[in-house]
């Protein structure tokens, strides 16, 4: 079964950017690690880090189907920062994933223990919906 683990993180204009490089190196290392490891798994499917909301529009189709913008928001509390879909063969094994991935090394190697949102990937609607 398929699962997204979407990573929340602090509010824009905080955290990642202004960590020390060393700081840095050691959580892309650890993300680059993890992916590894679930490659090897097997469990892998796609993993992506997002920009920050600063570079993000909601979009809503006006009237005549033309796409409007709104934003940007760079004074959001939490954004998504980054997401993984993962093909595991229970829920504990996701959550056992999210949890790996809420102990990523902050400043000073201290983990962030972030919240993992974990959520089952529907490949269509339920029957009971057709």
């Amino acid at each position: 079964m398929k699962y997204i683990l979407m990573m929340n993180t602090m509010r824009a204009g905080h955290g990642v950017p202004n960590w020390p490089g060393k700081d840095l190196q050691a959580h892309i290392a650890f993300m680059k690690n993890l992916n590894k490891d679930l490659r090897e798994s097997g469990e892998f499917v796609s993993a992506e880090g997002l920009a920050f909301p600063d570079q993000a529009k909601q979009v809503r189709a006006g009237k005549d189907g033309a796409p409007i913008t709104d934003g940007v928001f760079p004074e959001s509390k939490e954004f998504l920062a980054g997401f993984w879909i993962i093909d595991v063969d229970n829920p504990e094994r996701a959550y056992a994933i999210a949890a790996k991935v809420s102990v990523a090394p902050g400043p000073g190697g201290k983990p962030l223990n972030m919240p993992i949102e974990v959520r089952p990937v529907m490949s269509g609607p339920p029957p009971e919906m057709l």
